[in-house]
């Protein structure tokens, strides 16, 4: 379930808003007029979820150059990556 609040609630209630952030792992939502503005979180919930944004943008990156024939063979990769880190 959505923790929705207003920005009045960011000055005036932080430290529930940062405790609730910090237990429960997701963000609270932020809204300014009435209107979606914010989405607050822990540094910790930040990191983790931009760790696997990365990670995904990684994957994407493989996968378009296993669909472009830009791979090789395992063990010939291990094979050159001996050589090479001697």
């Amino acid at each position: 379930m959505s923790n929705i609040r207003p920005s009045a609630d960011l000055r005036d209630k932080y430290n529930e808003i940062s405790d609730f952030c910090h237990s429960r792992m997701e963000p609270v939502f932020i809204t300014n007029n009435g209107r979606e503005d914010l989405a607050v979180m822990s540094i910790e919930a930040y990191r983790k979820n931009y760790a696997r944004y990365e990670l995904y943008g990684l994957l994407e990156e493989g996968f378009e150059d296993l669909k472009a024939g830009r791979h090789s063979n395992f063990d010939e990769f291990m094979e050159d990556f001996w050589k090479e880190s001697q």
